[in-house]
């Protein structure tokens, strides 16, 4: 066994001790789900930052950029810093203010339980989706550091994140985030001054990248579009990032702790993304473009250094793919499971969360193996039911027009709509005709309810 592979598996162990300690703490569904609502600026700050920087940014980025320029990877740093700055501008304050444990709770108190129901059944596809990213990304790195095949690699990672996530809950994922954030930060700094000396100091690395992919808004404009939409309304009011906004301990914690991180989100962000743009200099013709950062970091770095950033890699995908799971788990769990058996006590609620984050993450995996590759199961997740999720809880949070029969036709049309779109019809811009459709369906349905009994609301 290579000495880089006894580093990680050494990282991650006192990781999964880490999670076991704190997981003493919790005493029922809020403390599970989040953390008792107990979080300060710094640790709700560190949560976002570690949550949101993942396997698409760390290891995606960097091989989109290096297949096709800035432009192809609109998503990352860029689109994702955009959703964390308007959610901190915009809907943190009025999601806190509604004591919502989960993000599904709000479609059940402006609309129905019914509503709440079918935006759960989308809500969850699209964290199973993200924590099958980051199970792919973290087979990558675990293949990557050993003789270990990708497929054995992501099976070994799936099982490392099933057991990581179902002990501790949110509570040891902000505590171990707080670790994890500074190791990522520090490994990416690590790996910027070895990669820049690599090629020759700054002058002759900004030199060694070609202008003509420094063109972020390259293409026709509906595409463009398209690309910053997807990121940006399909991820701001994602479960992930709700959780965190919700266990914060006030409204102004949530707003800072959102803003923060989405300014240290970008700034780091842009690491791999330089690495994408001189990783021709680097690595030229690379077969597996998914795998550049990684293999850069193995040719460039000495053996400590090159086990402090595996284990900030392992770092960035732990902490998503822990949200992603819990997301899915809290959703289903709450909003799905718990109804049925409204008398379960406080510790039966916690082992049905802890169930579904298993059974979350084994369809996770079998996901991973399937893919296509993680930019593009990380885009699928964005776009997939969030049009009319985004559109409907928008308009629900912020007035008092439309009731249940808007809501499920917004929600209904959004989806249809991008499938069609994305899978059948292949339309040049699915997510934002998808968009359209989800408004369009809102609008029309809420003018007809209008002349009928107004249901009791909230």
């Amino acid at each position: 066994m290579s000495p880089v592979l006894i580093g990680i598996l050494a990282y991650v162990l006192i990781q999964l001790l880490i999670v076991v300690i704190v997981a003493r703490r919790i005493r029922g569904e809020n403390d599970y789900l989040l953390a008792g609502r107990r979080f300060g600026v710094g640790l709700a700050t560190f949560t976002i930052f570690a949550t949101w920087f993942g396997a698409e940014t760390c290891i995606g980025a960097a091989g989109a950029v290096y297949q096709g320029g800035l432009s192809n990877s609109t998503a990352d740093p860029f689109g994702y810093t955009m959703c964390l700055l308007l959610m901190g501008c915009v809907f943190a304050v009025p999601l806190w203010r509604r004591k919502l444990t989960t993000f599904a709770d709000l479609f059940r108190q402006r609309f129905s339980p019914g509503v709440e129901r079918l935006a759960t059944l989308l809500l969850v596809p699209t964290s199973i989706m993200w924590a099958a990213a980051q199970i792919r990304a973290l087979g990558q790195v675990i293949s990557t550091s050993s003789d270990f095949n990708v497929e054995f690699a992501i099976a070994i990672a799936a099982g490392v994140v099933i057991l990581y996530t179902v002990y501790g809950g949110l509570l040891a994922d902000a505590v171990t985030d707080l670790i994890q954030g500074v190791l990522v930060m520090v490994g990416l700094i690590i790996l910027l001054l070895v990669v820049v000396n690599a090629v020759g100091g700054v002058h002759a690395a900004v030199a060694a990248i070609d202008p003509q992919r420094l063109r972020l808004f390259e293409g026709p404009p509906l595409e463009v579009m398209e690309r910053w939409a997807v990121p940006i309304l399909g991820s701001a009011l994602a479960q992930e990032l709700i959780a965190v906004i919700l266990a914060s301990h006030t409204p102004q914690v949530a707003r800072r702790a959102s803003l923060t991180a989405g300014g240290i989100y970008l700034v780091f962000g842009l690491i791999p993304v330089f690495v994408g743009l001189i990783g021709a200099r680097l690595l030229p013709d690379l077969a597996e473009p998914e795998r550049l950062l990684p293999q850069v970091a193995q040719k460039f770095l000495p053996t400590l250094p090159y086990v402090v950033f595996s284990g900030a890699v392992i770092s960035a995908i732990l902490s998503t793919v822990a949200g992603a799971l819990l997301a899915a788990a809290a959703l289903t769990s709450h909003n799905l499971v718990v109804p049925l058996k409204p008398h379960l006590s406080a510790l039966a609620k916690v082992r049905v969360a802890r169930i579904c984050v298993i059974v979350g993450g084994v369809l996770a995996y079998v996901l991973a193996l399937h893919a296509e590759g993680i930019y593009h199961l990380v885009e699928e997740a964005s776009a997939f039911g969030s049009a009319g999720i985004f559109v409907t809880a928008v308009i629900g949070l912020f007035s008092r027009f439309g009731y249940t029969r808007a809501a499920y036709g917004a929600l209904i049309a959004g989806t249809g709509t991008w499938v069609a779109g994305e899978y059948v019809l292949a339309l040049p811009q699915p997510y934002l005709t998808s968009v359209a459709a989800a408004l369009t369906a809102y609008m029309l349905l809420a003018a007809t309810e209008q002349r009928l009994p107004r249901p009791a609301m909230d």
